[in-house]
């Protein structure tokens, strides 16, 4: 059941009925990984998604100077790896666990079959594909017209909307990331984010303890991306 209430959060499977959840749940694989290891890599070959149950994957991939570019963060609840069980082509980049994670994998058969049986799914399947083509052109966007300041406040805004528990404090992103997380989701080197960090810091709009950081004005934030 427990497994059944994951899938129900996840968007592809959103449309399912309760009693097809439950026989789709007893199809998972159940992974474990520690921090810091390779899930898959980037033209691997594709045999299962994954659904992440606990924990916390970066999805990933390598500049020409060989610097890590994060193109995602992702947490309990996210999936990823869907998109090479559509075309049974490669994986399209590196998956890591920053930390502890366990995910359940679908593997292709079964996500074939479970379309092929239930084709209001292909709505679902569309709308995440859309979601991911939109994420991508956003990135491109924020590169090429946005300064830094802008992209770190807009990345921080994101975080803390996705993944934020308010607090007294402010908005809490319930991520551990690291500077250099950080500067690879927005594509510069971790001094640069580093110093950005402190300027926000000094002007009270974040508040950093360790690999945590807390959104204190939301509002000011945003005054920085425009």
């Amino acid at each position: 059941m427990e497994d059944a209430s994951l899938l129900a959060r996840v968007p592809l499977f959103a449309s399912l009925k309760s009693d097809r959840l439950t026989e789709l749940a007893g199809k998972l694989k159940p992974r474990s990984y520690r921090r810091g290891e390779t899930i898959f890599h980037q033209d691997d070959p594709a045999a299962a998604m994954h659904i992440i149950k606990t924990g916390q994957v970066k999805i990933t991939t390598t500049s020409a100077e060989g610097e890590e570019i994060i193109l995602a963060i992702m947490a309990d609840g996210d999936f990823f790896g869907e998109l090479s069980l559509l075309d049974e082509g490669p994986r399209s980049a590196d998956a890591i666990a920053m930390d502890a994670t366990q995910t359940l994998t679908l593997q292709h058969g079964d996500f074939l079959d479970i379309m092929s049986r239930h084709p209001e799914m292909v709505k679902n399947v569309m709308v995440c594909l859309a979601n991911r083509l939109r994420h991508a052109d956003h990135r491109m966007q924020d590169a090429i017209f946005l300064d830094l300041p802008a992209r770190l406040a807009k990345r921080l805004l994101q975080l803390a909307n996705k993944r934020g528990i308010k607090t007294a404090n402010g908005v809490e992103i319930d991520l551990h990331l690291t500077q250099q997380d950080l500067a690879a989701a927005v594509g510069v080197t971790r001094e640069a984010v580093n110093k950005q960090l402190g300027m926000l810091q000094n002007m009270g709009l974040v508040s950093i303890e360790g690999r945590r950081i807390t959104i204190v004005s939301p509002d000011e934030l945003e005054k920085r991306i425009y």
